[in-house]
């Protein structure tokens, strides 16, 4: 298994990474929600910010517990393989990290297979917003964002698939804490700088450079069952 806290750094460098994906699918949103903010709040920067970070920490919270029950998941999937299963898991992380960061890099088209998988629980979760609605407090932010955590997304659901193989639910959870927290000061960012951020999109060696970054980690967790034969 890809050592834990490569796992971690390289979560948090795909959230990062994934800014620009972000701005697009999400950024809509959290701009929309932060135009729609009662007068107070619009004229008291501060209460605004306070409103942003409770969509994006109900958000990050959503994503770590779906990182929970997904490698939990992976457990019950390794224990019933044994050990010849853990050899293998190392090699469909690193396929999962190429894949990612191809996909980061703008080399690989979006898969809407992914997103398809999801559509079905966005459904039902989607209405548990709407009793919170109009945002005018922290806790309904909170909520908001608690349910828009599982807003489908494939990129979101590739690291998930990556951090089953942790077959560890708390590193499992974790992983996913640390993409969250990669998202987090683009989110914040579009919505107070939505139209400027939004030129850094056509900066394709950004994108490139994280991509490869992603890749790179994605080749150290293929290298590890070879390398771990040798001691």
């Amino acid at each position: 298994m890809m050592p834990v806290e490569v796992s971690h750094f390289a979560a948090f460098l795909i959230g990062a990474a994934s800014i620009f994906h972000c701005w697009g699918m999400c950024g809509g949103i959290i701009g929309a929600l932060s135009l729609n903010l009662p007068e107070t709040y619009q004229r008291r920067r501060w209460k605004r910010l306070l409103i942003t970070a409770g969509y994006n920490l109900g958000r990050i919270s959503s994503y770590t517990l779906a990182g929970l029950f997904t490698a939990a998941a992976g457990f019950i999937v390794s224990a019933a393989t044994g050990q010849r299963g853990h050899g293998v898991l190392p090699v469909i992380s690193g396929v999962i990290l190429v894949f990612l960061g191809l996909r980061i890099a703008g080399w690989l088209s979006p898969l809407p297979v992914f997103e398809r998988l999801g559509v079905n629980l966005w459904h039902w979760i989607r209405p548990l917003a709407k009793p919170f609605l109009p945002v005018d407090r922290f806790y309904k932010a909170l909520v908001v964002g608690a349910v828009w955590g599982w807003l489908p997304c494939g990129l979101v659901y590739s690291v998930l698939l990556w951090s089953a193989l942790t077959a560890n639910p708390v590193y499992g959870a974790t992983t996913m804490l640390a993409f969250g927290l990669g998202t987090l000061p683009g989110m914040i960012a579009a919505g107070w700088f939505a139209q400027d951020l939004m030129r850094l999109r056509q900066v394709i060696y950004l994108k490139r450079i994280a991509g490869i970054a992603v890749i790179g980690f994605g080749l150290i967790s293929l290298s590890l069952p070879f390398t771990s034969s040798h001691h």
